[in-house]
């Protein structure tokens, strides 16, 4: 691996995260995404307003914005127990994956604001430390299932996972969990808006489909 393979991935890295999936679902489908609902252009706010199909398929579009440069990274750019910064060194995939989920936060392709990373963060981990982030998909099914709401079970799982990587991460994947706590924290200020609306009681649940209509509030939440 060379600096110019591996500017390369990180840019890659990036761009790949900042594909606006929601938007272009949306659009496909004839409407704004970003004028209807929540006003974000994600997982959830697909999911309630397109439906299952439309929702889900921006999730697995997400998720492997996320997997794919950062299982390269992980495969070709990493090698466990280097201490080169220049080569095979964890910093690597770490800064891969952190791209594409900022690509995704942050997207050049509709004026830096995007989703709020869950889906993304979720296709990371999943290259990064596969068993723990099984584990945090259980923690976020069981939160989505009490309390139907989409964005308790991200934050649930985002508390999870660095937990779950501290106890059963390998030797050589305990960097990873670095970024875990640096994700867990980018979650929870995402969802600064959603927390507000859970203690007011106007959080809307997954199951929740607005006819149509303008986003909720100026500000895309």
């Amino acid at each position: 691996m060379t600096h110019f393979e591996t500017a390369l991935l990180f840019i890659a890295s990036y761009i790949l995260g900042a594909i606006p999936s929601g938007y272009l679902i949306g659009r496909l489908h004839g409407i704004d995404i970003r004028k209807h609902g929540s006003g974000n252009p994600g997982t959830a706010n697909v999911y309630r307003t397109l439906g299952k199909v439309p929702g889900i398929a921006t999730f697995l579009i997400d998720f492997l914005k996320g997997f794919g440069p950062t299982w390269v990274a992980a495969q070709y750019f990493f090698i466990p127990g280097s201490m080169d910064f220049s080569k095979g060194h964890w910093w690597i995939p770490v800064t891969a994956g952190a791209l594409a989920i900022a690509g995704h936060i942050w997207t050049v392709f509709l004026n830096f604001h995007g989703g709020k990373g869950v889906a993304t963060a979720a296709g990371v981990f999943m290259a990064l430390l596969p068993v723990p982030t099984a584990g945090a998909f259980v923690v976020f099914g069981i939160a989505v299932a009490v309390t139907s709401h989409i964005s308790v079970g991200s934050m649930a799982a985002s508390v999870a996972l660095p937990i779950l990587c501290f106890i059963l991460a390998k030797d050589y994947q305990r960097p990873f969990t670095l970024l875990a706590l640096a994700v867990c924290a980018l979650i929870f200020y995402t969802h600064i808006a959603n927390i507000r609306r859970i203690l007011k009681g106007a959080e809307l649940s997954f199951q929740h489909k607005k006819e149509s209509g303008p986003a909720e509030g100026a500000k895309k939440e």
